[in-house]
């Protein structure tokens, strides 16, 4: 029977970060089981993620030109010791950490096996390695992911200050995966990428995000040291316990009627007579349960910011960069070229009244037509290019 402690080919499989051997026992029996007063509300977060499953799946769908869904997520609360206990040897993990908003760790995990396929559905490409290139590749979808989750939160929240930051992708052994300390939340999802598997794709929040996200999606937001709302016995500042209301009646308020009949009770807020001559708990005015909040109209001045957008971006605003519109374009031999003169014409590779190109710095951006202006030339914006045109436009197919 076996003591409980680490045979040196299980220490040195759990340093390599590969499947430890088996002596005979449960994995599970060694995990550590997550605490069961967690902080964050794992119900809240579940509906709050499942109901951006459709968006998702329709974006990755869009980015990749493929049949993509996204199912789930479950929502439950682990550690590192317990969520290891379930991963592959290998994974790729992409770090996308919320900076403001709801601050905190946040990152996505896929197995080796996924990460490829994702890749190869981007690029086209199969038999892909994930090098640099095909990191890059799976940190744009996962940071498009995360910009509709930022949009959804947003809305749902109404905390505008939302942001992430960009995701950064590594291949690693999943014994060096840089978990949150405690518990977390994790995310169980399934990946449908139309190859007939299901790829598993786990999504984590650490335990003050989390915790954040699920008061937030409550309306109740983060509650600031020693305030718990209107509840029982909390008091309204400014209002003592026998506040004199000057010119009014002590039973009727000057009203003729007692006060009593009102049918408001303010049950909870520590006040029993106001000075009133009569007991507050029948002036019901909600006041426990109301959530109260200032509004907020949006900066239309000042778009939002993505999740990939989530740096300092402040400090590149004045660079310079060369913004061309291009009408077309042909290939000529060398002695055509030598040998036009005024009046040839030049058959280009573009239709009559087809949008023409607008590159910054060489990369193709946008699509427009030619409007005039006075007596000069313009261009209309008709088309922002998509992400993956712009990836394969850097080369990645």
């Amino acid at each position: 029977m076996s003591d409980g402690a680490l045979s040196q080919a299980e220490i040195d499989a759990l340093l390599s970060g590969s499947e430890a051997p088996s002596s005979g026992g449960s994995a599970a029996a060694t995990m550590t089981a997550p605490a069961a007063n967690v902080s964050f509300d794992c119900n809240a977060l579940q509906q709050f993620f499942s109901s951006t499953t459709n968006a998702l799946s329709a974006n990755l769908a869009a980015l990749t030109g493929g049949s993509v869904t996204l199912i789930g997520p479950d929502v439950d609360p682990n550690n590192r010791d317990g969520f290891l206990s379930v991963l592959p040897s290998k994974v790729t993990v992409i770090q996308a950490n919320y900076t403001s908003g709801f601050p905190g760790e946040h990152l996505f995990i896929f197995s080796e096996e996924s990460a490829r396929a994702i890749a190869s559905l981007m690029t086209k490409e199969d038999n892909i390695q994930l090098d640099d290139m095909a990191m890059s590749v799976i940190g744009e979808v996962v940071s498009q992911m995360v910009g509709t989750q930022i949009t959804a939160l947003t809305d749902k929240t109404k905390n505008k200050s939302i942001a992430a930051a960009s995701p950064t992708a590594a291949n690693i052994p999943k014994a060096t995966a840089a978990l949150p300390a405690g518990d977390f939340a994790v995310m169980n999802y399934n990946l449908d990428l139309g190859d007939g598997l299901s790829h598993p794709m786990w999504e984590i929040l650490g335990s003050s995000p989390a915790t954040d996200i699920s008061n937030g999606l409550h309306g109740g937001g983060k509650p600031a040291a020693g305030q718990q709302g209107m509840g029982q016995g909390a008091q309204m500042p400014g209002m003592g316990q026998n506040m004199q209301m000057p010119g009014m009646g002590m039973q009727s308020m000057g009203m003729g009627m007692p006060m009593q009949g009102m049918g408001m009770p303010m049950q909870g807020m520590g006040m029993q007579n106001m000075g009133m001559g009569m007991p507050m708990q029948g002036m019901g005015m909600g006041m426990s349960a109301a959530n109260v909040q200032p509004v907020q109209f949006p900066n239309l001045m000042q778009p939002r910011l993505g999740a990939h957008e989530a740096g300092n971006i402040g400090l590149i605003m004045d660079v310079s960069m060369e913004m061309t519109v291009e009408l077309g374009r042909t290939r000529k031999l060398i002695k055509e070229i030598l040998g036009m003169g005024e009046g040839t014409i030049i058959e280009l590779d573009k239709l009559a009244g087809e949008p023409v190109d607008i590159l910054v710095n060489h990369k193709l951006i946008a699509k427009g037509e030619v409007v005039v202006i006075d007596e000069n030339f313009g261009v209309r914006v008709t088309e922002i290019v998509s992400p993956m045109e712009r990836i394969n436009d850097m080369g990645y197919n």
